[in-house]
């Protein structure tokens, strides 16, 4: 068997998954074309702040529209009033100057007779450092010449790249139903609410007045909105604190309905860029090409008071993301260096006895420790962001899910296999992802290695902290089931195993339909072509592996162009970098994914080490007699495929560090699942009471019996 024909084996099987595999559809209906539009903006509005009580005019608003919570990040998670404007202005991603951790710049200063923004084209020039490219201006063109700016924060979206609007007015006492009649477009700045807690919690406060304030400003515009107006209210930044904001419409088509876009497939989660787009089609105008956003959509809604309920559940899950994201990463690694060290230093000696029971604390320690990625997706069954201390509640239950998910690999079926237990936790892992991604990811949403829609940006698919751990649990359960396959029926049983997980991991993974992850499909297809290659006992010469670095990429190729030209244009993010690419602006894209890399070594001080960490692993892996490891040999010698599947094991992060832009991070998020899964696999196929009859390496001995590999 050659390796072309695995290449093509894959590729066929991909081929044919592909035709059986549907984008997934969209529930949701756009809204016509209106003659005027009118966008009211509340820079950090959130919708803790919005109820009946508080803020009548909204919530009426919302109870006959469509409402959603709008994730408002533009360049860095903080999004400043005065970024959100820019972002609306040219339809991309846009920023005044300012830290991540704020304080936020004032808005620009604009002229109160004319509007013009003097410093816009200085901030043209400040934003192409981000290669983003904003259409500037592309929001007022679609008015075609007549939009009024209301407010300094409306100038900002409504401006020309050299500043000049056509319309103004400098505050929104003045305006009339006049105004709102005279051109298709306006936008008004109802001023930044001041920063503080959510307006529950801080009733009388200069926030909740500033609330009333807006809200009661706003129900005087809505009074006078001209027949056949569609508005927008939206939160465009916010000052001192990333946040989740609110979107609203009213108007033709958003009648008693949630929010959706195809860039969240989240029902009831938009995003800011998604705005422009949006408004250029309710205006009848061309949204200009290589524009990203996505157009907003009609979905169907219970309660509003339930639906509001669970918009700010979505905020206290962000919140809870954000405050405990890094220490469960240094608490999950700290416990696996006190697990593992403890059972070596307590059980230290060269002794068979010590070795065995050396050997089966760290299958105990490895198993829980593996268990842990599944307990903490497995916590989002239960809505934990809706009770009191939901931090306590998500832990929790993320505990109680790793007891059950490590006791049971420890006393199921398969506990007498060595790497039974690995691999039926790696399967429960692959299978609680694949089947989350194909229904919506709703489990991976804020838990520790899933979906921050707030910090990371991604709100379907295998997130950046999840890929490493994907691949590898998907390589160990097609290897476990590929040797039982081997073992019981034939090398081909175990390669059409094979083939299945992996057509399975990677089309999941990849498929536009379903979580369009570019640098999962790069880091998988080559190493599941290595382990079919040890499998089929094919040795790697340098044509073969030139094959096996280009497969992933290949197959990349294949998604981006179905996704493009076939299904519908490209609203992934594999169908939005070849829309940038096909339209002239991949080489801005690509600089930005290749500085995200590389700034991943900044992120903390841990950065640095992961890639020491990495290499050490990888040689003790390739070398374990330079580092004087007794456990490696034996493990190699017990089972003949286990150096090919832990060599891919190892590859498939690195992989991933090169071909995602979250870089450094992919193997530093899988380190705490991989090292101790490692470990334990070495110690238990090492110190097992058989010796592995497959691939054709059963050692034979005395009489025709197993001979026992020397472990002094």
């Amino acid at each position: 068997m050659k390796a072309r024909h695995l290449v093509c084996g894959l590729a066929l099987l991909a081929g044919g998954m592909m035709t059986m595999v549907p984008a997934r559809a969209a529930t949701s209906t756009a809204a016509p074309a209106a003659r005027h539009v009118v966008i009211v903006g509340i820079p950090g509005l959130r919708w803790s702040d919005v109820s009946a009580g508080t803020s009548p005019a909204l919530y009426g608003l919302a109870e006959r529209g469509s409402a959603g919570t709008l994730v408002e990040h533009a360049v860095l998670p903080l999004t400043c009033p005065a970024d959100g404007w820019l972002t609306l202005n040219g339809g991309a991603r846009a920023q005044l100057s300012h830290r991540e951790a704020g304080p936020c710049p004032a808005l620009p200063a604009v002229s109160p007779q004319t509007g013009a923004v003097a410093g816009m084209p200085a901030i043209v020039a400040y934003n192409k450092t981000f290669s983003y490219d904003p259409d500037w201006g592309a929001l007022a063109a679609g008015a075609r010449g007549c939009s009024l700016a209301v407010g300094p924060g409306a100038a900002l979206a409504l401006a020309r790249p050299d500043g000049s609007v056509d319309r103004y007015l400098p505050t929104a006492s003045g305006l009339t139903a006049a105004d709102l009649a005279r051109c298709p477009l306006t936008v008004v700045d109802l001023g930044a609410l001041p920063t503080g807690l959510p307006t529950g919690s801080l009733t009388g406060s200069a926030r909740a007045n500033a609330v009333k304030t807006a809200d009661a400003a706003l129900g005087h515009i809505a009074a006078m909105l001209p027949r056949d107006t569609t508005l927008l209210v939206t939160s465009p930044g916010a000052d001192g604190k990333a946040q989740l904001g609110v979107a609203v419409v009213t108007g033709s088509g958003y009648e008693n309905g949630v929010l959706d876009a195809r860039s969240t497939r989240q029902p009831g989660l938009v995003v800011i860029t998604d705005l422009t787009p949006t408004v250029l089609h309710w205006l009848g105008a061309v949204v200009p090409p290589g524009m990203n956003g996505t157009q907003l959509t009609h979905g169907h809604r219970g309660g509003l008071d339930a639906t509001i309920r669970g918009f700010s559940g979505r905020e206290t899950a962000e919140e809870v993301w954000t405050s405990s994201h890094s220490w469960f990463f240094w608490t999950y690694a700290l416990a696996d260096v006190a697990a593992l060290g403890g059972i070596g230093l307590w059980l230290w000696g060269a002794a068979e006895d010590r070795r065995r029971r050396r050997a089966r604390g760290w299958r105990i320690a490895g198993m829980f420790a593996t268990a842990v990625p599944a307990g903490t997706f497995l916590a989002n069954l239960v809505p934990w962001w809706l009770y009191p201390h939901p931090a306590v509640w998500q832990y929790a239950m993320t505990i109680a899910w790793t007891g059950i998910i490590g006791a049971g690999a420890l006393l199921g079926p398969w506990r007498r296999d060595p790497l039974g237990p690995f691999g039926a936790v790696s399967l429960l892992t692959l299978a609680v992802l694949v089947l989350d991604v194909m229904t919506g990811s709703r489990l991976e949403l804020e838990t520790p290695f899933g979906l921050s829609v707030l910090e990371a940006g991604r709100y379907y698919g295998i997130g950046n902290e999840a890929l490493g751990i994907y691949g590898i649990a998907a390589l160990c359960a097609a290897s476990w089931l590929g040797v039982i396959a081997l073992r019981r029926y034939s090398r081909r049983a175990a390669m059409t195993t094979v083939c299945a997980v992996a057509a399975i991991a990677v089309l999941v993974s990849g498929w536009p339909g379903f979580g369009a992850k570019v640098g999962g499909t790069i880091a998988m297809v080559p190493c599941f072509l290595l382990l079919l290659m040890a499998l089929a006992g094919i040795r790697l010469n340098w044509r073969r592996a030139v094959l096996v670095a280009i497969s992933g990429l290949a197959l990349f190729i294949v998604f981006a162009l179905v996704d493009y030209f076939i299904l519908g244009g490209g609203s992934s993010d594999i169908g939005q970098f070849t829309g940038n690419l096909l339209n002239g602006r991949g080489g801005g894209l690509l600089q930005r994914k290749i500085s995200s890399n590389i700034g991943s070594l900044t992120v903390n001080a841990y950065s640095p080490v992961v890639p020491l960490t990495v290499a050490v692993a990888g040689l003790m892996l390739w070398r374990p007699s330079w580092f004087s490891l007794k456990t490696a040999p034996l493990a190699y010698a017990a089972e003949p495929l286990l150096p090919a599947v832990l060599g891919v094991m190892w590859l498939m992060p690195v992989l991933g560090w090169f071909a995602d832009d979250s870089g450094v991070i992919v193997p530093a998020a899988a380190l705490p699942f991989a090292l101790p899964l490692g470990i334990a696999v070495l110690a238990a196929a090492a110190y097992q009471d058989r010796v592995a009859r497959y691939l054709g390496t059963a050692p034979v001995g005395i009489a025709g019996q197993p001979d026992r590999v020397s472990r002094k």
